[in-house]
């Protein structure tokens, strides 16, 4: 199973048919991948603050 993505109403899904338009459901592709990555290491900390998040719950 993967994540979908509905490109008419961008609701996200796991079905094959938007369970809110009807319309078909696409995979999106992910991002290229670059070694100059300007936003990874805020992706990172943004990373570490929901796991310390999820481990204090």
């Amino acid at each position: 199973m993967r994540m979908r993505k509905c490109p008419s109403c961008g609701s996200y899904s796991l079905r094959d048919i938007c369970p809110q338009c009807g319309e078909n459901t696409i995979i999106p592709k992910p991002p290229k991948f670059s070694l100059e990555d300007r936003w990874g290491k805020y992706r990172r900390m943004l990373k570490r603050e929901l796991k310390k998040k999820m481990e204090t719950k």
